[in-house]
């Protein structure tokens, strides 16, 4: 009442319902008749579309979490809804994703990380005192003692320093300067940030980059999006998937006549082939890089991986310096390690580390710039990779079941990379060579002439038709080698040896059930 009372002093009329009724009908016409006046208007066109984005990332292609995929997932939400399948599960084995096949974490990494995230339980007892020592030396490293503080754009300096000693201690003695280490958001960042500042030029001056094939895609999808030129060498099938120094020779030989050859990459243990590499063979590499004035990239993520008796992991680094000072002193090289991968298995850390040696001073400057616009790498990845190359030694509270635990994920690694070969070798219409390293298998398969030509109806690859039809009928998900790179008329897929022995020789039974239908029907 009095709120009515101070409107009427105002001179404001007080309407009644029924008002307000006609005075929003007459609101109402109104409105309609300034519409019927007013011209329409057609929608706004997009301003980002398929032929107005940069082209260059339209270029990229990642077969690891491409079209297969992408059918995997929409096949487990049919799977969800009850639609029926001839499976149950659709068994991802196209990303080397370890904790998602069920590896469990190293205890004493996830310790410490959990003391980091959590600093109230460094008065817990129910913490080992070396996981304590090693969380209290990262936070006290950090801004605020805190893993949610920024660090420096290299890197926090006290993991910097963890990282050049185990270096140091990995290459017997080789020295490691920790201002040339630069920690990473994973080994694909360092792997894309080096590329960056190494491509360059236009015409037949672009930058050629040497990759293995088959070779990871990140190199490629990364080649594309940078408009850098990609200069393909073949790894040798019938040699165990061995790097050739003749084909490094041909591959440049031919490039320069339509691009600038200046980076080397080298996958080593190799993926997808699981290849690792001889001494001999890096010293060829390296010496063929002095000689060609090429900069090498050492991707050495699976260094942990190697499950073949007669080999032994060799790190760029050490080859070089032990090749004397006239390589030493002049080979550019840029070499990376993860912690998603060894025994670790630890991917969503994204944790990771790169060396970078012999680089130009002023090229320093430059690098520590373009790794300042986006402030640093997340500190917990950065803590994660600390963990990894400073674990607990002999006499140390936690060493024992850190070994222990380390021992048996590297040991039955090595079974199912000699079941997986096994195996697949009993198939007829598929060969596949020694699984030396890493965490996968790249099978060769026969594909009959019939099943090409079904492919090219449906506008595929013929290894993509056979890995899509493999999805369909038995819920494996498996990568296409043609997403990797293959010689013309082969055909391969890459798995993953990831999961547990029983499920995995489940999937090798299933791989090989399918095979030998797929020959029948299309022969």
């Amino acid at each position: 009442m009095q709120h009515a009372a101070a409107l009427a002093r105002r001179g404001c009329r007080l309407r009644t319902p029924g008002s307000w009724s006609r005075s929003q009908s007459s609101v109402a016409v109104e409105a309609s008749a300034m519409l019927k006046v007013r011209p329409e208007r057609s929608p706004r066109e997009r301003i980002l579309t398929l032929e107005s984005m940069n082209p260059q990332v339209k270029a990229v292609e990642y077969a690891v979490r491409g079209p297969i995929v992408l059918k995997a997932g929409e096949i487990e939400l049919e799977l969800q809804r009850g639609i029926k399948k001839p499976f149950t599960e659709v068994i991802r084995a196209n990303i080397g994703d370890a904790h998602a096949m069920g590896q469990q974490p190293i205890t004493f990494l996830r310790q410490v990380m959990a003391l980091c995230t959590y600093p109230n339980l460094l008065d817990s007892p129910s913490f080992p005192e070396d996981a304590k020592k090693r969380a209290r030396r990262i936070l006290q490293a950090c801004g605020g003692n805190s893993l949610g503080a920024y660090s420096a754009s290299q890197g926090v300096n006290c993991i910097r320093e963890d990282v050049a000693a185990y270096i140091t201690r990995r290459d017997g003695g080789v020295p490691a300067d920790p201002d040339n280490i630069y920690l990473t958001t994973g080994a694909s960042d360092g792997i894309s940030t080096i590329l960056k500042i190494l491509v360059s030029g236009g015409g037949k001056s672009r930058t050629g980059v040497l990759v293995p094939i088959p070779q990871y895609p990140l190199y490629s999808a990364v080649i594309s999006e940078l408009d850098a030129i990609q200069v393909n060498y073949y790894l040798d099938e019938d040699n165990c998937w061995a790097l050739n120094v003749n084909e490094l020779r041909r591959a440049v030989r031919e490039a320069k006549e339509h691009c600038d050859p200046k980076v080397l990459c080298i996958i080593n243990p190799g993926n997808p082939t699981g290849q690792v590499q001889s001494r001999k063979c890096i010293e060829d590499v390296i010496h063929f890089a002095w000689e060609e004035k090429l900069f090498l990239l050492a991707d050495e993520v699976y260094q942990d991986n190697v499950y073949s008796p007669d080999c032994r992991f060799h790190s760029f680094k050490k080859v070089l310096y032990e090749m004397g000072p006239e390589y030493s002193g002049n080979v550019e090289l840029a070499s990376f390690h993860s912690t998603s991968k060894g025994y670790m298995g630890e991917c969503g850390y994204r944790g990771g580390y790169m060396e970078v040696i012999n680089l130009h001073p002023e090229i320093k400057g430059q690098l520590v710039k373009l790794l300042s616009v986006r402030l640093c790498p997340p500190v917990s990845g950065q803590a994660a990779m600390d963990i990894v190359v400073n674990p607990p030694v002999p006499g140390e509270e936690s060493f024992e079941q850190f070994s222990r635990e380390k021992e048996s994920v590297l040991g039955n690694l090595a079974k199912k990379a000699k079941l997986t070969e096994d195996l697949f070798n009993q198939v007829p219409g598929i060969h596949c060579n020694p699984l030396q390293g890493a965490m996968y298998a790249f099978p060769r398969i026969f594909i009959p002439a019939k099943a090409i030509e079904a492919a090219q109806t449906h506008t595929m690859a013929p290894d993509m038709f056979y890995c899509m039809k493999l999805l369909e009928e038995t819920g494996i998900c498996v990568v296409p080698g043609s997403g990797f790179g293959q010689r013309k008329d082969t055909y391969h897929f890459r798995m993953t040896i990831l999961p547990p022995v029983e499920k995995l020789k489940t999937v090798l039974q299933k791989v090989k059930d399918f095979h030998i239908t797929f020959l029948e029907k299309y022969a």
